[in-house]
């Protein structure tokens, strides 16, 4: 079967099943094609918190699909490929995270939306990319424990001197793969280039580039900038859907190396899968929702 054919069954079947498909920036392009909304984590959440859809797939990883359960918690939420996980929400866990927390006990315990349910249940707050700064600066606290990106921790810390930061040193395996020489490579043989850059690189890479932001903002820029060339320091995705939609600027990579290869595990084959009832459904228990949603309420809370 054609990619073509694949794309018209699924959109057939999603309207008679009265499906919601959420793509996250990172899928591959037909993925894009065939979804209601895309965007990033927290974005997709809310967008299907606002429509009426009883069901709601996510294209991307578990901890997204998790998120969007915690909003819309009367939905049935599915993720696309069960194997799809992100490895930095990963590498913290509620036990580490109670210890840190006993280690650190006059600390505000801030959580990127990139963890676990049950991380987010035993956290104070939690921030997305473009709102972390934000945040950290409104709350009183003047004492701050974030987890589990330190390099995006690391940059909010740049931009709220004021306060006291202890991080937990996790992080993006994509976005670290980013290093010193690829960008002054990239410079070399791009000298007008605009370069942007996703804060969950190292502080040194960000230092080198010349806007920094979330996914979308990183897209936004890219397609306002008056440059002809634009350098891309996230995952490879988003310079190839850019290529669609800019099709009169030059988007390259700042490094072949930045692929997210658990984004790229969902294939049409697996949406297709889902929409004929073999895809894995989200499951949290009541506790756990009312635990997970108070940071994220929190979040909403500060602005």
């Amino acid at each position: 079967m054609k990619i073509a054919e694949l794309q018209e069954k699924i959109l057939r079947l999603k309207k008679e099943k009265g499906v919601l498909i959420l793509a996250h920036s990172y899928q591959r392009q037909e993925v894009i094609e065939i979804a209601d909304y895309v965007g990033d984590s927290f974005g997709l959440a809310q967008q299907a918190a606002k429509t009426d859809a009883e069901r709601v797939l996510l294209c991307g990883v578990r901890f997204m699909a998790e998120t969007v359960k915690l909003l819309s918690p009367q939905k049935e939420v599915y993720l696309s490929h069960s194997g799809a996980g992100c490895p930095m929400a990963d590498m913290i866990d509620p036990d580490e995270l109670t210890m840190l927390k006993e280690a650190y006990p006059d600390h505000k315990v801030v959580a990127y939306i990139n963890t676990t349910a049950a991380v987010k249940a035993i956290s104070d707050v939690c921030v997305t990319s473009s709102s972390a700064v934000r945040i950290v600066k409104a709350l009183p606290e003047k004492k701050i424990l974030f987890v589990p990106d330190c390099n995006l921790g690391a940059y909010v810390a740049q931009q709220v001197p004021e306060k006291e930061f202890h991080f937990h040193h996790g992080g993006c395996p994509t976005h670290l793969r980013l290093r010193k020489e690829h960008i002054e490579k990239a410079r070399r043989e791009h000298p007008n280039a605009k370069f942007l850059i996703h804060p969950e690189a190292s502080p040194e890479v960000v230092a080198m580039c010349d806007f920094v932001g979330s996914t979308t903002e990183i897209m936004d820029e890219a397609i306002r900038c008056p440059e002809k060339e634009v350098g891309i320091g996230t995952e490879r995705s988003i310079a190839e859907h850019l290529a669609y939609l800019c099709p009169e600027k030059h988007f390259f990579l700042l490094s072949k190396d930045l692929v997210c290869h658990n984004m790229l595990l969902t294939t049409l084959h697996d949406v297709l899968a889902c929409l004929e009832g073999r895809g894995e459904k989200i499951e949290l228990s009541d506790e756990m929702i009312a635990a997970a949603r108070r940071p994220i309420d929190e979040m909403l809370r500060l602005g």
